[in-house]
């Protein structure tokens, strides 16, 4: 998923001397409820899958990894492999559209926090 504006928001942030890490949090939280919501609904034999559902967050980027090098069939699962008679099965791409409304309200609540404190700063 991608916010529009968020590189112009950054770019803004800096120029008014904000610290990015002000979107690490907010990053974090999304990824969180993305992969909450995704771990229950992942297609299981074993768990080892589920298992490695994990959210993460950075200035730039809410993200949720899925697999590891024991687990490396994870994006086969979500997206398929035709050539080989898999079908996608997109537990987290679901997940994140699922929860979309959620996670547009943080960003928004957030990006209004740093918008009012840029504001607050210059006046």
């Amino acid at each position: 998923m991608r916010v529009d504006g968020a590189r112009e928001l950054r770019a803004t942030m800096k120029a008014a001397g904000r610290d990015l890490t002000d979107l690490v949090d907010v990053n974090r939280q999304v990824a969180a409820k993305v992969s909450a919501t995704a771990t229950p609904t992942v297609p299981r034999r074993t768990g080892r899958l589920a298992s490695t559902v994990r959210p993460a967050g950075t200035k730039t980027a809410a993200i949720v990894r899925a697999g590891r090098a024991s687990v490396p069939y994870a994006a086969v699962i979500e997206f398929g492999w035709p050539r080989h008679h898999i079908a996608a099965q997109p537990y987290l791409t679901t997940a994140a559209a699922d929860t979309e409304p959620e996670w547009t309200d943080l960003y928004f609540t957030a990006v209004n926090k740093i918008i009012e404190s840029i504001h607050g700063k210059n006046t």
